[in-house]
């Protein structure tokens, strides 16, 4: 099955152009409510999956408060918040930032990165900063090497694929490295799903510690004024989390999940898409309608096609 249209963007009530993808929605027994595309096709999941990475972590003894928790699962924008939350956890663990190994990178929030100038790019900058130090510190925690923690037969990564494995009811056929430098592993677009579905549901202490972090933290996840901000601050018992090259999971406090993955990799319709997914749960998300413009005004609008 191909990639089905997740969005179309109109112009003077034109189809101008279209955004194809894979969407599930699962309903709070885990069952298919409404799939579009290839759902079973292998996606690699990029940032959705840190809310699982960070529970393999906690599984494995890293003990946090909630608010350096939620920097473990977090895209962060590079504010000075982020940054000092990122310290506060290598701290922790008898480290400082020359551990981390994610890639250089300057801040991703707008507003952070333009504060941040010309400055060179720093590791703590990169938006992956927190995993990494959540992932030194559970290295600490175990007496692990922390010279290797992103090879892919670390103890760590090995615990952290088993984890995702595990909860996607499924196995990854395809295993390489993200952006940040640490081992992505692909699994389909329902398999992440339901894996990000275990994690809302599970009773376990380290499900619940990460559910709870990240909805009293949203502006750790993601950054004040960012969509996951927003959202998981209005949307009560929200979790939301996107990853690069379009891909995005939401999850109700009773179950409900969707996740979807953008063929184009772009973000531009996301608020979109999330809405109307949302709309099928019958929760009504913020009004995030995206506009098309012509000489300054707008002659359009990107609209969903499911």
């Amino acid at each position: 099955m191909m990639p089905a249209a997740l969005a179309e963007v109109i112009r003077n009530e034109m189809v101008e152009s279209v955004h194809y993808g894979h969407l599930v929605l699962l309903n709070a027994k885990g069952e298919v409510q409404l799939a579009v595309g290839d759902i079973n096709l292998p996606i690699f999941p990029r940032s959705c999956v840190k809310p699982l990475q960070a529970r393999a972590m906690v599984k494995a003894g890293l003990n946090l408060a909630p608010k350096l928790l939620a920097l473990v699962t977090a895209s962060h924008s590079g504010s000075e918040t982020h940054i000092e939350i990122v310290r506060q956890i290598l701290k922790s663990a008898g480290l400082d930032e020359s551990a981390l190994q994610c890639a250089l990178d300057k801040p991703i929030g707008e507003v952070e990165r333009k504060k941040w100038g010309d400055a060179p790019a720093t590791r703590i900058a990169m938006n992956c900063s927190g995993k990494h130090a959540g992932m030194l510190a559970t290295c600490i925690a175990n007496n692990w090497p922390i010279e290797n923690y992103l090879a892919m037969d670390h103890p760590l990564q090995k615990l952290i694929l088993s984890e995702i494995e595990s909860a996607a009811s499924e196995k990854s056929i395809n295993k390489t490295f993200d952006g940040c430098g640490a081992p992505l592993f692909a699994i389909s677009t329902i398999g992440l799903a339901r894996a990000i579905q275990d994690v809302t549901l599970a009773d376990d202490s380290a499900s619940t510690q990460i559910r709870n972090a990240m909805r009293e933290y949203p502006e750790l996840v993601s950054g004040v004024g960012r969509l996951t901000q927003r959202w998981m601050s209005v949307i009560p018992g929200l979790l939301m989390k996107e990853g690069a090259e379009g891909v995005q999971i939401a999850s109700l406090a009773d179950g409900r999940t969707l996740a979807f993955k953008i063929s184009d990799g772009g973000f531009r319709p996301f608020s979109v898409i999330t809405a109307a997914a949302l709309a099928h749960f019958g929760v009504k998300a913020p009004d995030e309608s995206v506009s098309v413009f012509g000489g300054g005004a707008p002659v359009g609008s990107i609209r969903a096609t499911f």
